[in-house]
């Protein structure tokens, strides 16, 4: 199965799913604030994102919600800010999107499953920012890795 994953760059689990994406060999890009805005900072251009014309964080969230098939959201509970911000995109748009609940020990299987349901070659990854759910970065990249690695397996 090949895919491309996109995030708008924030920390936490927009940069666990492009760190992961990187560590897996998968193509990634997606859309980031002007001036590759993020609350630490600069996103780092090893990123290979596209600036958006303001600095808006909902502006980059409608264009990466927009840009590709379906989204996946990693949370840990309620959703709120951006996260809330990204699903209300989806519905709106009519995009695919499957909520993945962290704590625990998410089942992989059902979200290739959906995946390959929903035919999705470009996969959107959102959840919380780094600030609003310390340790957010290290649960998400270490489900991402696991996911990705399996479906290198399946190409």
């Amino acid at each position: 199965m090949s895919i491309t994953i996109v995030s708008g760059g924030q920390t936490g689990v927009d940069r666990a799913a492009l760190d992961a994406a990187i560590a897996a060999g998968l193509q990634h890009g997606g859309w980031c604030p002007k001036e590759r805005r993020s609350e630490d900072g600069t996103i780092p251009s090893r990123y290979r994102l596209k600036e958006t014309s303001a600095k808006a964080y909902r502006i980059r969230t409608m264009a990466n919600v927009r840009d590709s098939d379906g989204t996946l959201l990693l949370v840990r509970g309620r959703l709120k800010g951006g996260t809330r911000l990204t699903l209300q995109c989806a519905e709106k748009t009519g995009r695919p999107y499957l909520l993945l609940l962290l704590s625990g020990r998410p089942d992989i299987v059902p979200v290739v499953q959906w995946l390959r349901n929903n035919a999705i070659t470009v996969l959107n990854i959102a959840g919380p920012r780094e600030s609003s759910e310390p340790g957010i970065y290290a649960e998400a990249r270490f489900w991402l890795d696991n996911l990705f690695e399996l479906l290198k397996r399946e190409t």
